[in-house]
């Protein structure tokens, strides 16, 4: 659908307010049909004029418009409610501070808590547990040694490797009579 204007003559809202009075019409004048197009362009033109007419005196009303109240805005609070407000704000703030800090002295105690059982925990869960002694520990100790000494010959190395061999078969032979 097309754009349309309406506008409202001072006249028609006269006649409007005076309608009981007048109950004669009076005939209907035909204009000549104009296309839209062309229309729209002077109606525009026409409002324009109508609301920016330097003609006009801006302090008077256009008449049938109702005159708005003016607008009032509250006064400035005192300055013994501002001072009162401001107050309440800075007990409320030194109010968080405190609770703040005691906040932060739980935190810290329950940071040291937690870090002193998670230590306990990882003691006791990583703890080696009780190692036998190695069998032959010197003999193997010995045959190393002997082997890194006399590594182009290794011949010289051998009655370190048999005595190692025995104290191996004894252990073993020992462990097989413990576990029947």
């Amino acid at each position: 659908m097309g754009d349309f204007s309406i506008q409202i003559s001072s006249n028609l809202v006269n006649r409007l307010a005076d309608d009981g009075e007048k109950l004669k019409r009076k005939p209907k004048k035909t204009k000549a049909k104009v296309p839209r197009e062309s229309a729209l362009p002077q109606t525009k033109v026409n409002e324009k004029q109508h609301y920016d007419d330097p003609e006009t005196p801006k302090g008077i009303p256009s008449p049938g418009w109702p005159v708005q109240a003016p607008l009032f805005l509250p006064a400035t609070p005192s300055a013994h409610s501002v001072n009162t407000e401001l107050d309440a704000i800075r007990s409320v703030i030194q109010e968080s501070e405190r609770v703040l800090e005691k906040l932060q002295k739980q935190e810290d105690s329950i940071v040291q808590e937690v870090t002193e059982r998670a230590k306990d925990l990882r003691d006791k869960e990583f703890k080696l547990p009780y190692q036998k002694p190695m069998p032959c520990l010197a003999d193997y100790e010995a045959c190393r040694a002997c082997y890194k000494e006399h590594g182009n010959d290794i011949l010289k190395c051998a009655p370190l490797t048999r005595s190692y061999y025995d104290c191996v078969r004894r252990v073993k032979q020992q462990s097989s009579l413990a576990g029947q």
